[in-house]
C-alpha cells in the first residue's frame, strides 16, 4: 500500500480505481526465462495495489505477437494494456481512436522532465498527445561473448568485431560455433544493423536508415557491409537454433563464441547465474563504436468504455514508470530505465556500460522510430533469405536498395 499511496500522490488522477480492485488483462511477448522474471516485477507491483494483473503472454517474438494484439484491438476484443515497441507500430490504431490518451497521466507525473532520452516520449506522442508509457530502453548493438568458449579454444576474449572475426577459425577447430544466430529474420536484421554501424559507420547508417539516402545505400560503404554479412553468415553456418534465447544459451553453455543480440539477452545470463565480466563479456557497438540505439518497449491502453477500467488503466500507466518499479523491472530485464532520476548503482558491468553511453549522449533512433512496420518486415524477409541461402553480397545490397527506395 506504501507504493500505492506514492503513486496516488504523484498522479492525483486515479482515485476512482482505488475504491475497488480491478482486474486488467495485459498482453506481451516476454516469455523467455529472463523476460518472464522481469515482467513478474510489473505484475507483483500491480497486484500489491490490491488490483489483479491477468497475464496475457503470447509465445514467440514481437513479430508473432503484434499481429495478434492489433487484430484483437481492431476486432473489438481489446485487452486492457499491451506491450508494443514505442515508435510507428501503433500509428494506425491511434488515428482510429482505439488507444487511450495518457496525456493527463503524463502531465501529472512530469514525464517530460524524467524520460531520458526525450525521443522515447516523442515516440509515444502524436499530434501533441501522449498515447503510451515507455518502460525501458533496449539497444540492439551488443556482442555477447562466452569466456568458456574462448578458454576451450585457447584464444583471448575479443575486444571488438574485427578480433571476433579473426578468432572464428580457432573456435571452429575446437568444435565450437563462432557466431550463434537464430533462424529468424528479425534476429538477422539486428546483426545487419549492428554490422552496418561497425563497418560503414554511424554517418552512413544514419544517411540510409533515417534520411533514406539511396546513393549511400548503393555505395561502397554498404558494399562492405554486405561483404561482411557474408563473413558473418559463414561464421553462423552451424548455428541450428530458431529462437534468440536458444542462441543466447549456446553462448551461456560455451557452445558458441558469441552472439549479436540486444541487451535483453542479459536477462538470460542472469537467470543462468552468470556474472558479467567473469563468465561473459558484452561489447556495446560490437566494440567499435560507443553507440546504442534507444528503442525499447512501451505499454499502450486500448479504449474500453468503462470508467472504472479506464481509471485503472491510467493507474497502471503511472505505476509502470514509477521509480521503484523502474529499478526492479530493468535490473531483471537487462534494459536501461527510461527515468534519468533513479539510482541504478546495483546494475551490473554491462548495464553500467550502457548507462555511461546514454549519459554521454551516444544514442541513435531505433528502426522502429524511423522505418514503418512494412519496411521493417521487408528488410527482415530479405535478411532471412540472405542468411538461409547463398545470396551474393551484390544481390543482397541491390535488394536492400530497392526496399529503401520504396520506403515511406
Amino acid at each position: 500500500m506504501k507504493l500505492m499511496n506514492k503513486l496516488l500522490t504523484a498522479t492525483a488522477i486515479v482515485s476512482a480505481s482505488a475504491a475497488s480492485a480491478v482486474e486488467l488483462e495485459v498482453t506481451h511477448w516476454w516469455t523467455s526465462g529472463g523476460e518472464a522474471a522481469a515482467v513478474s516485477k510489473f505484475a507483483e507491483a500491480w497486484n500489491a495495489t490490491g488490483n489483479t494483473w491477468l497475464d496475457g503472454a503470447i509465445a514467440g517474438s514481437g513479430g508473432t505477437a503484434r499481429p495478434i494484439i492489433i487484430s484483437r484491438i481492431l476486432g473489438g476484443d481489446p485487452m486492457a494494456a499491451t506491450q508494443l515497441n514505442h515508435g510507428r507500430q501503433a500509428e494506425e490504431l491511434i488515428e482510429a481512436g482505439l488507444l487511450l490518451d495518457l496525456t493527463d497521466v503524463a502531465e501529472a507525473g512530469g514525464w517530460k522532465d524524467i524520460v531520458n532520452p526525450p525521443a522515447l516520449l516523442d515516440a509515444c506522442t502524436l499530434d501533441g498527445k501522449i498515447f503510451c508509457v515507455p518502460v525501458n530502453i533496449h539497444s540492439a548493438q551488443w556482442l555477447w561473448l562466452s569466456h568458456a568458449a574462448y578458454e576451450t579454444a585457447g584464444v583471448d576474449v575479443p575486444t571488438n568485431w574485427g578480433e571476433f572475426v579473426a578468432s572464428a577459425p580457432q573456435l571452429e577447430e575446437a568444435g565450437l560455433v563462432p557466431l550463434a544466430m537464430g533462424q529468424q529474420g528479425w534476429q538477422q536484421n539486428i546483426a545487419f544493423g549492428d554490422i552496418t554501424l561497425a563497418v560503414a559507420g554511424v554517418d552512413a547508417w544514419r544517411a540510409v536508415s533515417v534520411d533514406r539516402d539511396i546513393e549511400v545505400a548503393a555505395g561502397p560503404e554498404y558494399a562492405k557491409v554486405f561483404e561482411e554479412m557474408v563473413v558473418a553468415r559463414d561464421m553462423a553456418k552451424n548455428s541450428n537454433v530458431q529462437d534468440w534465447n536458444m542462441a543466447t544459451n549456446m553462448v551461456i553453455t560455451g557452445q558458441a563464441g558469441g552472439q549479436i543480440m540486444g541487451d535483453w539477452a542479459q536477462g538470460e545470463f542472469q537467470v543462468a547465474e552468470q556474472v558479467a565480466g567473469v563468465d561473459y563479456t558484452c561489447l556495446p557497438g560490437l566494440g567499435v563504436n560507443e553507440i546504442l540505439d534507444t528503442g525499447g518497449d512501451a505499454f499502450y491502453f486500448p479504449v474500453i468504455d468503462d470508467p472504472e477500467i479506464e481509471a485503472a488503466q491510467k493507474e497502471l500507466a503511472a505505476l509502470l514508470i514509477s521509480p521503484e518499479v523502474q529499478v526492479a523491472f530493468n535490473l531483471a530485464k537487462g534494459s536501461l530505465p527510461v527515468r534519468g532520476d533513479i539510482d541504478m548503482s546495483a546494475a551490473n558491468d554491462c548495464m553500467q556500460k550502457g548507462l555511461n553511453i546514454l549519459a554521454n549522449g551516444g544514442v541513435l533512433p531505433s528502426g522502429d522510430m524511423s522505418l514503418t512496420p512494412d519496411t521493417q518486415t521487408q528488410i527482415e524477409d530479405l535478411m532471412a533469405e540472405f542468411w538461409s541461402g547463398d545470396m551474393s553480397a551484390e544481390d543482397g545490397q541491390a535488394r536492400y536498395v530497392s526496399i529503401i527506395e520504396q520506403a515511406e
